[in-house]
């Protein structure tokens, strides 16, 4: 077993993995600006009153570090963020010397196209990385959260049931038994560290990292944040339940560009998204609304993401009705502020001594893990008591 991290310091590390990318560089250049006041937290539901009595780490006590596998310098992708409209160039002027610190703190991640040898190595170097970050900045803790591009949906594989088949398998140089959010949750959890998955991708969704999770005692969150069109589903889906309304169908398309429409325009890809956002519908709605969901890759669009929802319902004596809703924003500025929110919240968790899956934190997730609950009034609910609890 790898060295764990020690607790001797105040600090909590955020590790980021995918950390050059869209909503890791808008999170990083959102925490920055926060620490220098210059910006209000708006859209971090950890600012909100049941929290603010919570012992949660504050913004000057976060430490970013992280990992990627692309090497263009924090500040140029926060460049591109600006003239895409999604961080104020002159929030980005009052950061930018800040934002070069932040990067020497990222390290090369894992690809399996650019690894040679057996997965075990690259989870230790993985691990080794995270562990010297919290050493050399002496943090009581780090949260690691993936925030990396999806993946495609994952093969079952019988080495993924139990850690002992997991850890053979990953000793053999010619298999690559784990895809990379994966290799992630496992050397984050040999570090000791709670993980947070804000993807639809696997991570730590497989029986092996859950019982490596279990023996190391830590908690865990995910998965895949919702930002946009499945946060609205999650509201107005139960509200005709409560009124006994039919729901027949209810069709939605999403429209976006950047390295999100990029990845999504691969089928496979793409997969992991519909699953996640279509388990979430027919858990509310149940299993018989017709509910067919596209996703588009729109370049033009850039970072802006633009979803079109068609709801057929039926009221009585069996008069058939339609509600329709468009929401256009940028995927980037909902989701930064969250991933600080989970940063906070799981090193919170973690302080408290709380292991497995966080079922309260259902809240900022399509696939929530450890409940089935995705009514949103409800799992607001569950998360302010926990709140208070803390």
């Amino acid at each position: 077993m790898q060295e764990m991290i020690e607790r001797s310091g105040t600090g909590v590390g955020v590790w980021l993995v995918g950390a050059r990318g869209s909503v890791a560089t808008t999170a990083i250049v959102g925490l920055l600006a926060l620490r220098s006041g210059i910006v209000e937290p708006v859209g971090c539901v950890s600012r909100l009153e049941p929290f603010t009595r919570a012992p949660l780490p504050g913004w000057k006590d976060l430490v970013i570090g992280g990992h990627d596998i692309v090497h263009t310098p924090l500040d140029k992708r926060a460049e591109q963020l600006a003239d895409a409209g999604v961080v104020p160039h002159r929030v980005l002027e009052s950061v930018r010397e800040s934002l070069s610190e932040v990067d020497s703190e990222i390290r090369c991640g894992y690809h399996p196209a650019t690894h040679a040898g057996a997965q075990s190595v690259a989870a230790g170097r993985l691990t080794d990385d995270i562990l010297e970050f919290s050493r050399r900045h002496r943090l009581s803790r780090v949260v690691v959260v993936n925030v990396s591009s999806t993946e495609a949906p994952l093969p079952h594989d019988g080495a993924h049931e139990s850690l002992a088949t997991l850890q053979t398998a990953m000793s053999d140089p010619s298999r690559t038994v784990l895809p990379p959010s994966s290799l992630s949750a496992y050397a984050a959890l040999r570090a000791g560290c709670p993980y947070v998955e804000f993807t639809p991708s696997p991570g730590i969704c497989l029986p092996a990292l859950v019982e490596l999770a279990e023996r190391e005692a830590l908690p865990y969150a995910g998965r895949d944040a919702k930002t946009g069109e499945t946060l609205l589903r999650t509201v107005l889906a139960p509200m005709f339940s409560a009124r006994a309304l039919r729901v027949r169908s209810w069709a939605g398309t999403n429209l976006l560009g950047g390295g999100d429409g990029e990845t999504l325009a691969d089928p496979a890809h793409a997969g992991s998204k519909l699953e996640s956002k279509a388990r979430g519908l027919a858990a509310l709605l149940g299993e018989h609304v017709t509910a067919p969901l596209h996703i588009d890759n729109v370049p033009d669009l850039g970072e802006t993401k633009t979803a079109w929802d068609h709801v057929s319902f039926e009221g009585f004596l069996g008069a058939r009705m339609n509600l329709q809703f468009t929401w256009t924003g940028y995927d980037s500025a909902l989701a930064a502020p969250l991933v600080l929110d989970l940063a906070r919240l799981v090193s919170a968790a973690h302080a408290a001594g709380r292991t497995g899956p966080l079922a309260e934190l259902a809240f900022f997730f399509k696939d929530p893990l450890g409940t089935g609950e995705h009514r949103f009034a409800e799992q607001a609910r569950t998360l302010f008591e926990w709140a208070r609890s803390l």
